[in-house]
């Protein structure tokens, strides 16, 4: 099997750490690894497959000077707005993780179990964009009962975790927990959130747009009919909870054709990268603490409702920090090499 040079840009944050675990559990095909930040982060050491490497600076001229195959991006929009271009250029592929590039008409967002073959896009601009958290899990679900029952309308609450805000997100959480318990709590200066978030819920995720709806929100709407090639009508509103890893989400479907839930159950029972936790009679349903560290959507509380035979309710959780970015980039980069 051929083997690539890999860089990873953000190597040292939250789902930098993470797509080089990931690496290491596919077993991805690296020939050499070249782990980039930040001159502030150069020169901090990283283990991949029982080795040290130190890391390098990013710089516009890093990845041709390296002859590299594969960058994954993952340290904010700016940086990518500003490199990546430099690594496409260079002939590498890049698989951003950033939101600079996901509605760029030619550049393809994609999720692989959704979408794989928009990946043969890529050489238009030599960027894949990975989409919002909250997005992939939610098409991961959606994408096989639309094939099978067409879907109208999608109403949807998320309970976003920390991890979605980065390491200082998690850090500002863990903070204000100590020092409620330490009863200094009304001392404490949030600065990631807009509110305190220990013991708290917030309904604000990134900036209000003019429409009232935040962008964090309207992430979801436009991303969903882009990586689905349909225009679902979609509404959001994503909450900020006091949760450390793993986003959840109650989903509310309207078909146009008739479903049972049986059906429901035994397509998502079947769906790659979907796992079916549902058996309330033994109070058996997705959690954080369930998939959290895992590489999969877990779905449950499924059923129909009360009134209208072509609405489904459930409710699902996934790892943000791994199925909501490293392991759909990871996932990305695989199917890339299957298709090259």
């Amino acid at each position: 099997m051929k083997r690539y040079n890999v860089a990873i840009v953000g190597v040292t944050g939250a789902v930098g750490e993470e797509i080089l675990l990931l690496l290491e559990e596919y077993d991805f095909p690296v020939n050499n690894l070249l782990p980039l930040a930040s001159a502030k982060s150069a020169g901090q050491v990283v283990e991949f497959q029982g080795k040290d490497y130190q890391v390098k600076e990013l710089t516009e001229t890093v990845f041709e000077e390296n002859e590299i195959d594969i960058v994954f991006f993952s340290a904010g929009g700016s940086v990518s707005a500003h490199f990546a271009p430099f690594a496409a250029r260079s002939g590498a592929v890049v698989i951003d993780n950033t939101s600079h590039f996901r509605m760029q008409e030619n550049v393809p967002l994609v999720v692989p179990e959704c979408n794989p073959d928009d990946i043969n896009a890529w050489q238009e601009t030599g960027i894949i964009a990975n989409p919002n958290c909250s997005t992939i899990q939610m098409v991961q679900i959606l994408k096989p009962l639309d094939d099978a029952f067409d879907i109208e309308r999608v109403d949807v609450s998320t309970y976003q975790a920390a991890s979605g805000a980065g390491k200082k997100g998690m850090d500002e959480l863990v903070d204000e927990l100590k020092e409620f318990f330490a009863f200094r709590l009304d001392e404490y200066e949030n600065k990631v959130f807009p509110h305190q978030l220990a013991l708290n819920v917030i309904p604000h995720i990134d900036v209000f747009l003019d429409n009232d709806y935040t962008k964090e929100e309207m992430k979801m709407v436009n991303e969903t009919s882009k990586i689905l090639h349909k225009n679902i009508k979609v509404s959001a509103t994503c909450v900020r909870v006091p949760v450390l890893r793993s986003h959840s989400e109650s989903i509310t479907i309207k078909f146009a054709n008739d479903f049972s839930v049986e059906k429901v159950k035994e397509i998502l029972k079947n769906a790659i990268g979907v796992k079916l936790y549902d058996d309330v009679k033994n109070n058996i349903y997705p959690m954080p603490i369930i998939s959290s560290n895992t590489n999969e959507t877990f779905v449950g509380r499924i059923r129909k409702d009360n009134f209208d035979d072509k609405i489904l309710h459930l409710w699902c959780s996934a790892d943000q920090i791994r199925v909501g970015a490293a392991t759909n980039a990871v996932k990305i980069a695989l199917k890339w090499i299957e298709n090259n």
